[in-house]
């Protein structure tokens, strides 16, 4: 364990946390936010106020990096809101351009504000390049290890995972705090972008307290918050104690801002950790998902299938909390193949929520198709090619009132659907964002038990039949797919956990559906590369994170 100068300073600084919700590349907006809080901190008398990573341009920018222009406007922010820092200083995250020459051309930088322009820049050393992270394709690493000195205080600047134990980023045998120890901080500062998934904040807060401990320094740790398209950060910005105990939590899944002056540090009561169900985690998280996306692409309404089924209804509700009723409809498409009792339920819920709904039945439809085939089909079995009509026709149909209305289809596949192909392309995969594609089935349903756990929301009746497309006379999903809490579990350990079929099957899992699943897995990959972004609130969701070939071999 190291010596916590900290302890011996007589000096106390007054910082301040700000946990924004920026948006990336528009940087009038992220600068006025922070601008905003600069002055707010200021008119406290506080010394250093704290933002997150790439707080300026936002996380992340990816292939915006590549553009001169964009470092420009970077670095043009940058000096704008330096001008606000008399009196006080602030830590900003923006890249910066490599003058060496050698190496990539940027840096992932924190900047050090103070006296109306920049003084001190610290690069980022641990650039992750796994599941959603690609940071080594535009960053170079940083080599240099000084600590920033303000106040009568030593600082050891680092940059999210600069602070994580280099064994998860493999490329990497330096450790940032290793080098600036030696230096003699007296606290850490950490700025983050720590995309959420429900797993994560336990993750995130016990390398912090294994860091504070270790180091025998407190830690003042600010993360982002909000969406950006399927990344979601969840906040739950930290003040952690030389103990490893957490002095100060911040807000989860919203804006929220924090002052604290040094001296208390080792003196305030340790909080209780903030403790959420991982439902409730996904519940606030697809919320705040669904808002974001919309609100900073200027969309305004969500459109969505309304059928009866548990998917459509988790969708309808989380859309509601997120956008408001009267931003929200709804389009019931019943076929011949629909039970009353579906179209009740989603009435009942449309009802529930306040929400307006349309019937259009689609059967009159669905049979002109079927006589202009006739002459093709005729003699053939009825078979998924007349069931996926029927879910391309209210593809059509959703699509014709988005067109028309500048409603935004919600997408209401669930994760186990995506994962084995339980679904039509440009029919039930229509939308412009998938809500639950990271959502297993048997967590939908505790979804739904969560949404009714005061009142009755979605209707029961939803909720306890057995699921169906209904897309032919009394279909049950069962007739297609392993019950689903077998089915997720496998899903699971080939998704989530990375773990083979052999494996899987070690683990007491029936060998010939293991192996059914796991093709159905892979010979279904043409279709996740035609969906819409999806919510991820799994550490491993379809998408931008996962990434297999389309045509390959294995386990097929």
């Amino acid at each position: 364990m190291y010596e916590a100068h900290f302890l011996y300073k007589t000096t106390i600084m007054k910082i301040a946390i700000s946990q924004l919700n920026y948006h990336i590349g528009n940087f009038d907006f992220n600068e006025d936010k922070i601008i905003k809080d600069i002055n707010k901190a200021k008119s406290n008398n506080t010394d250093l106020i704290i933002f997150s990573e790439l707080s300026i341009s936002g996380y992340p920018p990816r292939d915006f990096l590549e553009f001169d222009d964009f470092i420009r406007k970077c670095e043009s922010s940058i000096n704008k809101i330096a001008k606000h820092c008399i009196g006080i200083a602030a830590i900003v995250g923006a890249p910066s351009n490599n003058t060496s020459n050698k190496g990539k051309r940027l840096f992932n930088s924190a900047w050090f504000l103070n006296n109306g322009k920049v003084v001190h820049k610290v690069n980022k050393t641990l650039l992750p390049t796994y599941d959603i992270f690609d940071e080594y394709r535009y960053f170079e690493q940083n080599k240099d290890f000084n600590i920033i000195e303000y106040q009568d205080k030593k600082i050891a600047l680092t940059i999210c995972e600069d602070l994580w134990n280099v064994d998860d980023i493999p490329m990497y045998s330096i450790n940032p705090m290793d080098e600036l120890i030696s230096q003699n901080p007296d606290f850490i500062i950490n700025i983050a972008a720590s995309p959420f998934n429900y797993e994560q904040s336990k993750i995130r807060i016990d390398v912090l307290k294994k860091n504070a401990i270790k180091y025998n320094l407190p830690i003042y740790y600010v993360n982002h918050v909000g969406a950006q398209t399927e990344l979601l950060f969840d906040g739950g910005s930290l003040i952690i104690n030389a103990k490893g105990e957490i002095v100060e939590e911040l807000d989860y899944f919203k804006e929220d801002y924090l002052e604290f002056d040094t001296s208390e540090i080792s003196v305030r009561t340790p909080e209780v950790q903030k403790s959420f169900s991982k439902i409730e985690l996904i519940h606030d998280a697809l919320v705040m998902g669904i808002k974001n996306y919309f609100g900073k692409l200027g969309f305004k309404k969500a459109i969505l299938g309304l059928s009866g089924g548990i998917d459509s209804a988790v969708t309808l509700v989380l859309a509601q909390r997120a956008l408001g009723k009267e931003n929200v409809e709804a389009v019931l498409l019943p076929s011949q193949y629909s039970s009353d009792h579906s179209i009740k339920d989603a009435e009942d819920l449309a009802k529930n929520i306040g929400i307006k709904d349309y019937i259009i039945p689609i059967k009159s439809i669905y049979e002109s198709f079927e006589k202009s085939l006739s002459p093709f089909f005729k003699g053939l079995e009825f078979n998924i090619a007349e069931e996926n009509l029927q879910a391309r026709i209210r593809g059509v149909l959703l699509m014709a009132f988005s067109n028309k209305f500048g409603n935004i289809l919600l997408n209401t596949s669930n994760k186990s659907e995506a994962a084995v192909g339980y679904g039509t392309l440009y029919g039930d995969m229509n939308g412009g964002l998938s809500v639950l594609g990271d959502v297993y089935k048997t967590d939908v349903f505790k979804l739904a038990r969560f949404i009714n756990k005061d009142e009755e929301v979605i209707p029961w009746n939803t909720i306890t039949k057995p699921p169906s497309a209904e897309l032919r006379p009394d279909q049950k999903d069962s007739d297609s797919l392993p019950d689903y809490d077998i089915l997720d579990a496998i899903l699971y350990e080939y998704i989530e956990n990375r773990i083979g079929p052999d494996e899987i099957i070690s683990k007491g899992y029936d060998k010939a559906i293991v192996k059914r699943v796991l093709k159905m897995v892979n010979t279904n990959e043409h279709k996740r590369y035609q969906t819409p972004p999806i919510l991820r609130v799994s550490s491993k969701a379809f998408g931008m994170g996962r990434r297999i070939p389309i045509v390959a071999k294995y386990l097929s």
